[in-house]
């Protein structure tokens, strides 16, 4: 089972590395996402995709899970705004079903549910 956790946190944490990378891959459609009443559209896609990145990357280290976790909690909750605003503009992304960017927005409630399962450490027994 310990090992099933482990390579679930390595899962999680290389969704969100590679999440993360692609926003400067597909940076145009990550700029498209953003609610107009959001300031600097491209420095928010670039500061996400290093958030996303990087707390992926925390999670990885067995050290730093817990922080990695509790970071991948607060950047989903972070770029939810972004994803809703696709599910109420579906014409700026005709690529996808609107009833799909509306399934959309509970599913982002798996990787803060996942990371959730992380935010406790590898040993819940040890003092620090």
């Amino acid at each position: 089972m310990k090992s099933l956790k482990t390579l679930s946190r390595y899962l999680l944490g290389a969704l969100f590395i590679g999440a993360g990378l692609n926003h400067f891959w597909h940076t145009d459609f990550y700029v498209a996402m953003m609610p107009p009443y959001l300031p600097w559209p491209l420095a928010l896609v670039y500061a996400s995709g290093i958030a996303e990145a990087g707390v992926g990357a925390l999670l990885l280290r067995r050290r730093w899970q817990v922080v990695g976790a509790w970071g991948i909690v607060v950047v989903s909750v972070a770029v939810f705004p972004a994803n809703v605003q696709m599910a109420l503009h579906p014409e700026l992304f005709p690529q996808f079903s609107v009833p799909g960017l509306w399934l959309r927005l509970p599913m982002q409630l798996v990787p803060v549910v996942w990371a959730w399962c992380y935010t406790r450490g590898a040993n819940r027994n040890h003092a620090t």
